[in-house]
């Protein structure tokens, strides 16, 4: 049996909540109100009533309405609105167990979520965009709306060779810009395209990335990472026409390509030019922490590498947008392969971007997103010496000076994640990123993916999973 009733929001709408018998209070009604935000029942932007209300109404002592309205808050369900009250946060939304999955393998998000690959996505820039987007579009001249050219729009690939060659170091003319829609495309085309024997990468990595390019047509072959980032030397022997690479900032393990092997790297790719290929995934190389981001490796040699950029991390994955800069001799049949794979990108976004990138706001959204990561950085790197100074075999960096994960090894991964998936925290693990799923045990936590008042609880949680 439960006690039910039904609450009046501050909308004048009703909620019929159940509480559930044999719980105390305070837990029955964080699971109530939190089983409704998640299935929609409480919708994202209702203001819940004042705890003094909620608790005379539901005939419960203010004390348990607060606790549980602060508990929800640091979880990230709740937002407290100074001097409004509290509404509902955006979250993502669970479905009936007996509706089709149709989300491409995606999850529900965990209650503490510091699974890396994502930024946190509530600090989009929505009025910055909104400005750009109808500044943008209204200025865009008919054609713009049209198929137009594979490579993009032309104003964005002109903003996007300013912007690389000032930020990034690299080379680029925007006709040899290729825009796409999204990291996972333009390294498909690449595979596509860029040789035809096997593919080196990373290892560890991503293995979405390895099934991307075995879907290709494709085959993978390890190309080992110690502390000085990938080991170009182990290349020979392997028959790899294409490396694709992470110099900046190495996924997962952190580490940036040591100057020596960025020559080392460089050097095999000018050995048989017709031939050998690198492709520079610069996935989030602004994000440096101590000191001025590494340059992009293409600039040293821009006839032998692919660079390749994405907005996913410095503004949202859900804008599918990404960037190749493709070496004159490779262009053409790369752009011919864009074509054929969806004609073009779409445009919107596109001008949008370009209008955001040419007035600065695309700077000064970056460096504000740098500020607050860096920021989530040390207090990850806070929690990770005082484990460290309780458990003499735990290691725990100085600092984590790029990117927006870390890796923590510990002795038995396997169990840090049952714990952690008990405790509804979402981590990763480091084994599986390893070509074959075996390598050296640990777990990849990321720090951008919370919100910013959920992050302080996540960490919370990850100190009490950790051994």
């Amino acid at each position: 049996m439960s006690s039910e009733w039904s609450t009046s929001l501050t909308s004048g709408v009703d909620l019929h909540l159940a509480l559930p018998d044999g719980v105390p209070r305070r837990e029955g009604l964080e699971r109530v109100l939190r089983d409704a935000v998640r299935s929609g029942r409480l919708p994202a932007g209702s203001r819940l009533p004042s705890t003094r209300a909620l608790a005379a109404e539901l005939g419960l002592a203010r004390g348990t309405v607060s606790g549980a309205y602060e508990q929800l808050a640091a979880e990230g369900f709740l937002v407290p609105a100074r001097g409004s009250g509290t509404v509902v946060a955006d979250v993502p939304l669970s479905r009936p167990t007996d509706e089709p999955d149709v989300s491409g393998g995606s999850e529900p998000s965990p209650p503490h979520d510091l699974r890396p690959g994502s930024p946190d996505v509530s600090s989009f820039p929505v009025q910055a965009w909104l400005r750009a987007a109808r500044k943008a579009v209204g200025a865009a001249p008919a054609a713009a709306f049209d198929y137009g050219d594979p490579r993009g729009q032309l104003v964005l690939r002109e903003e996007l060779a300013g912007y690389l060659a000032r930020t990034r170091g690299v080379v680029a003319d925007p006709g040899d810009v290729v825009v796409t829609s999204g990291y996972v495309q333009a390294l498909a085309l690449a595979a596509t395209v860029l040789g035809r024997g096997p593919v080196a990468m990373e290892d560890p990595g991503l293995p979405f990335h390895r099934a991307v390019v075995r879907r290709a047509g494709r085959s993978v072959v390890p190309l080992p990472v110690d502390e000085d980032g990938a080991r170009p030397a182990d290349l020979a022997g392997t028959g790899a026409d294409l490396a694709v690479v992470t110099p900046a900032h190495q996924y997962p393990t952190g580490v940036p390509l040591s100057p020596r092997r960025r020559g080392e790297l460089l050097d095999w790719a000018l050995q048989d030019p017709g031939r050998h290929v690198v492709l520079e995934d610069d996935y989030d190389g602004e994000f440096r922490y101590d000191r001025q981001p590494v340059g992009a490796l293409q600039g040293r040699a821009p006839d032998a590498v692919v660079y390749v950029g994405s907005a996913a991390k410095t503004l949202a994955p859900g804008l599918r947008l990404a960037w190749m800069v493709v070496p004159r001799r490779l262009r053409d049949e790369l752009v011919e392969a864009k074509r054929h794979a969806d004609l073009a990108t779409e445009a919107i976004g596109q001008l949008t971007l370009a209008e955001l990138i040419g007035s600065h706001a695309y700077d000064r959204h970056v460096r504000a997103t740098r500020l607050r990561y860096r920021r989530r950085s040390d207090q990850l790197a806070a929690v990770l010496e005082r484990r460290a100074g309780r458990n003499a075999r735990a290691r725990a960096p100085h600092s984590i000076a790029a990117g927006l994960q870390t890796v923590v090894h510990v002795p038995d991964e396997a169990e840090v994640l049952d714990r952690a998936g008990r405790a509804g925290l979402g981590l990763e693990g480091l084994g599986e990123h390893f070509h074959g799923g075996r390598g050296r045990p640990g777990v990849v936590v990321g720090f951008a993916r919370p919100r910013d008042a959920a992050y302080p609880r996540a960490l919370e949680v990850l100190s009490r999973v950790l051994p």
